[in-house]
């Protein structure tokens, strides 16, 4: 029996990984929809390859390119947010969430609408909106599988357990681009240096926000939202190798700790074929050529992010949502050259600091998610017109 799947961000690195474990077994899936932004060579061949139903790009204004590229297929072209969130609407029976930022929510929200299994590697849903997700998960009988690799190696080490006996939940952090560098010299941190990771193969957006922290930083709140910890049990331990994902440590003392290589297409199998494992096309580890393990605590000086994720965790409401619209406009400003490296993180707190804590306690829907978004990008431009006036 053919299982029908969506993949929404099909040309990031996160797609092209699902894309990989789904060609293998081509007769396995039925492919509803694939969306993508700008790559239309990308999402068009794709959908080919998979003979999608649909295939949709963000990009209202390259409508005419996809219609091209799809011309004689039979495959359906649309564009826009609404048609991603049209093509989420479309009975599916697994979805995989990788849009970039807080796009992605609403078309997480109207897969889980239909009763999908939603494949969560789109970390920015469960920041806006973690109590929102949950909330139509549980009304939809619908069921929320994480994706990004900390927070599948908890789910995993989490399997047979009782949440009761948990007492702490550790993310590790490879430390990004600059873990090494002198702090004084973080300012001079070029768009080219930020972009490069030492471990994994991601895109710019998030191998910058690997550099900042501030993709670790999104992963603290999301492990708040989706596993329901205090702020106090959740750390992170710097770990350069990026070998253990994860640790969950009980009241007996013991620390489960998930291994694996920086693979994303681990997770990524484990939600897809869940509940069962399968055989994933991943390196297998020779520990004892690699021969030591090394951690380090995180240095909140060099990395500011963290402390602002811990204040969001305890504001709740729609903080998550401020904190995260104001963390993408000043990604924005760093890659256009508005900002330096270190302001992203000043952008941000001062963001969280000016807001109105009215917009903070408003209730969680869409409309108020949407609001407090927006609300927290014009705050965040003025800013950074501010600073490079």
């Amino acid at each position: 029996m053919t299982r029908r799947v969506s993949i929404f961000g099909a040309t990031g690195s996160v797609g092209q990984n699902t894309i990989d474990l789904i060609a293998r077994d081509p007769e396995a899936y039925d492919v509803v929809a694939l969306t993508g932004a700008s790559n239309i060579a990308q999402l068009a061949s794709d959908a080919i390859r998979l003979s999608a139903d649909i295939a949709v790009t963000a990009d209202e204004a390259r409508l005419g390119e996809l219609k091209r590229a799809l011309d004689g297929t039979g495959i359906a072209a649309a564009a826009g947010q609404a048609a991603l969130t049209e093509a989420a609407c479309r009975p599916a029976d697994w979805v995989m969430s990788a849009i970039v930022g807080a796009a992605g929510l609403a078309p997480g929200i109207c897969a889980l609408q239909q009763g999908a299994t939603l494949a969560l590697a789109n970390k920015e849903s469960l920041v806006c909106a973690g109590a929102l997700m949950l909330e139509t998960a549980k009304a939809h009988d619908a069921r929320l599988l994480p994706v990004d690799s900390e927070h599948s190696a908890v789910f995993q080490a989490l399997i047979g357990e009782d949440m009761g006996a948990v007492e702490r939940i550790v993310i590790t952090a490879s430390g990004g681009a600059f873990r090494d560098w002198p702090l004084e010299e973080l300012a001079d941190a070029t768009l080219a240096e930020a972009s490069s990771h030492p471990n994994w193969d991601m895109g710019q957006r998030i191998t910058i926000d690997s550099a900042s922290m501030f993709n670790k930083a999104l992963e603290l709140i999301e492990t708040r939202e989706y596993f329901g910890v205090s702020p106090a049990q959740i750390e992170v331990l710097v770990h350069p190798e990026s070998l253990i994902h994860a640790m969950v440590g009980f009241n007996d003392g013991a620390l489960m700790a998930h291994v694996g290589p920086p693979d994303m297409r681990h997770a990524i199998g484990f939600a897809l074929h869940w509940p069962d494992r399968k055989h994933l096309p991943v390196e297998r580890l020779d520990l004892a050529a690699i021969g030591a393990l090394t951690f380090r605590a995180p240095d909140e000086v060099r990395w500011p992010a963290l402390r602002l994720a811990r204040e969001v965790m305890e504001r709740r409401g729609l903080a998550g949502a401020v904190f995260n619209a104001a963390k993408e406009t000043a990604l924005d400003g760093f890659i256009a050259g508005e900002l330096r490296f270190p302001q992203m993180a000043d952008v941000v707190d001062e963001v969280l600091n000016a807001v109105d804590p009215g917009h903070i306690d408003a209730p969680m829907t869409l409309d108020n998610v949407a609001v407090a978004d927006h609300m927290a990008r014009q705050a965040a431009r003025g800013l950074i017109e501010q600073k490079t006036g």
